[in-house]
């Protein structure tokens, strides 16, 4: 039984739900969004109590796990349109900085050469200083992604926490061999 796809998705003030042709379109002030939905699960939306329900054809493993998912990808991207999503990084480390050039990020974090990452359509980056990263967006895992892979370029390593790292991260320091 499926608790998550159970509950309704309440519709925002200033969003707009459309299903049509086997895909949910929503759109805000955030932006817009679109999901092709899987054959396992129907959406409808309820005028009446400005909610979108998501039911599942069937009680096949594979309905039920859609059933849940589907109901969580609308959820975020109504949330998504309305609000949009935002993730911050922080570079720590002696000479470690950050820049933007354009629809490109640049990232001096202690190697040979200056790591360039391209920024994807849809997302805001901003550096407010030399050693912050706001990525924003309305697509939740489009933020997501680009952080990570922003942070996966220089993972904060163990004995000093030099790297880049989420915002209030808190890593776990190792003694170094002298603690023995």
């Amino acid at each position: 039984m499926s608790r998550i796809g159970n509950k309704p998705v309440k519709i925002l003030d200033g969003v707009k739900v459309n299903v049509a042709d086997g895909a949910i379109a929503v759109e805000g002030p955030q932006g817009k969004l679109s999901y092709e939905l899987r054959p396992e699960v129907d959406v409808k939306i309820d005028d009446d109590n400005k909610e979108i329900v998501v039911t599942r054809k069937s009680d096949a493993r594979t309905s039920r796990a859609f059933h849940g998912l589907t109901r969580a990808l609308i959820h975020n991207m109504v949330d998504g349109v309305k609000q949009g999503y935002e993730k911050k990084l922080e570079l720590q480390g002696v000479g470690y900085v950050c820049s933007l050039q354009g629809k490109t990020l640049s990232l001096r974090v202690g190697l040979a050469n200056e790591l360039k990452k391209e920024i994807p359509d849809g997302l805001d980056v901003a550096c407010p200083d030399q050693t912050h990263i706001h990525v924003k967006g309305c697509d939740k895992q489009k933020v997501g992604q680009f952080a990570a892979e922003v942070r996966a370029l220089r993972k904060p390593e163990p004995y000093k926490g030099k790297g880049i790292r989420y915002e209030g991260e808190q890593i776990k320091i190792k003694p170094g061999k002298a603690a023995t």
